[in-house]
């Protein structure tokens, strides 16, 4: 498996990986988008400029390579190369995995993540986490 930055030309590629599999997830904006390769690929995440650091989304592994440690692995190499704080918002069952990636219970986001977090928690449940290096 190689773990990978993908080029901006290739960005195509993630949303065709997306929606083979009808994910809701989608590349938005100045987002950086990782991806795990295999001869194609297998899971893909984003990152989006915030200020103080990066807003993780976009995270998906393939259904055929879950429970391999493929995610943590992309995640781990993902933002081993930013610099400040990353956050994510997850379902409450989602919280233990992140955790064991070393994300813990975020307050004090950024204003921008603040806004569409109480936005997105009118229609699901969701926690917000951040890494801190």
């Amino acid at each position: 498996m190689h773990i990978q930055t993908l080029p901006d030309l290739q960005r195509p590629l993630v949303a065709k990986f997306y929606r083979t599999h009808r994910s809701a997830m989608r590349v938005k904006g100045q987002a950086q988008v990782w991806v795990a390769r295999q001869a194609e690929i297998i899971a893909a995440l984003c990152l989006t400029p915030v200020p103080e650091g990066q807003w993780l989304t976009g995270l998906f592994v393939s259904p055929n390579h879950r429970s391999q440690g493929i995610a943590g692995r992309l995640i781990s190499a993902a933002i081993a190369q930013t610099s400040g704080r990353v956050w994510l918002f997850c379902d409450p069952q989602l919280c233990a995995f992140y955790q064991r990636l070393g994300f813990e219970p975020a307050e004090d986001l950024p204003t921008t993540l603040m806004d569409r977090l109480t936005r997105y928690r009118q229609t699901k449940p969701l926690v917000a986490l951040g890494y801190t290096r």
